[in-house]
């Protein structure tokens, strides 16, 4: 590479770091700064956390966040398991079909989810499970890229391992257990944090499926600023947003190397 495409390289880079870190950088500083100013960047402009509070009390943010944890907890675990059973098979065992059905599995990543609202919701409305967590989640409990990622991890696992753990009388649930999960530790972290992001700010569904501020998720609550007959604070506005997107940003922030390396070791750049 020379020097030019080098420079060019760097240089487009840069702009497109910058056209994303903007709107965050105008989120942080609206949200930290009175409404005056929203359009004033003066840097002797002092800091207060009224909008935070003002966010706080808008909206009860203390029953959506519990909401949205148990949500998304209650997923990825359920994906966790039933992503693990399927992986081990497809990785492990030799049955009729086993390929044609990983590919089905694999045409899950070619549909999208909102596609399948209409009849999601009339699965939920006949199973009377309309306006309830079980709702948001039952559409999501089985992930094709949660299949793909695992399997993935499960197919570097030397076969000797099974062979030695089957000498120590281990089935084929307790060899899962034992030696699989452990070793793909990296792979449920990145999956999880993957999963956890999407249904963190999943917003159409959730929309869709509930009705009552005992089961709507943070995303759902951040729609209440959108309805103000005062006119738009953007302050407070950007305030509900950090709290909302902060837990997401601290928990990457916390995994992104396990996370890059996790993609990596199942092949995909």
């Amino acid at each position: 590479m020379s020097a030019f495409d080098r420079y060019l390289w760097n240089g487009g880079a840069a702009f497109l770091a910058a056209l994303w870190i903007a709107p965050l950088l105008y989120a942080v500083w609206t949200a930290f700064h009175p409404s005056a100013y929203e359009a004033h960047f003066t840097l002797t402009a002092p800091l207060t956390l009224e909008n935070f509070v003002k966010a706080w009390n808008a909206a009860p943010f203390a029953r959506y966040f519990l909401n949205t944890f148990i949500l998304v907890t209650g997923i990825t675990a359920a994906q966790f398991v039933l992503c693990s059973l399927a992986a081990y098979g497809f990785a492990r065992f030799s049955f009729p079909g086993r390929d044609l059905l990983f590919s089905l599995v694999l045409l899950q990543l070619l549909v999208m989810p909102d596609i399948l609202i209409v009849e999601n919701y009339k699965i939920i409305h006949a199973l009377n499970a309309v306006d309830t967590l079980q709702a948001i989640a039952l559409p999501y409990i089985a992930s094709g890229f949660g299949v793909f990622l695992i399997r993935q991890a499960f197919m570097t696992v030397p076969r000797e391992l099974d062979d030695a753990a089957r000498i120590e009388g281990a089935g084929p649930l307790s060899i899962l257990w034992r030696v699989y999960v452990p070793l793909a530790k990296p792979t449920y972290l990145a999956y999880g944090l993957v999963s956890v992001s999407y249904h963190w700010n999943n917003f159409l569904w959730p929309l869709i499926v509930t009705n009552s501020v005992e089961t709507r998720p943070v995303t759902v609550g951040l729609s209440v600023f959108a309805t103000t007959d005062s006119g738009t604070e953007w302050s407070v506005i950007n305030a509900a947003t950090l709290m909302t997107s902060a837990p997401l940003l601290i928990a990457f922030l916390l995994f992104q190397r396990q996370f890059v390396q996790s993609f990596m070791r199942a092949g995909i750049k």
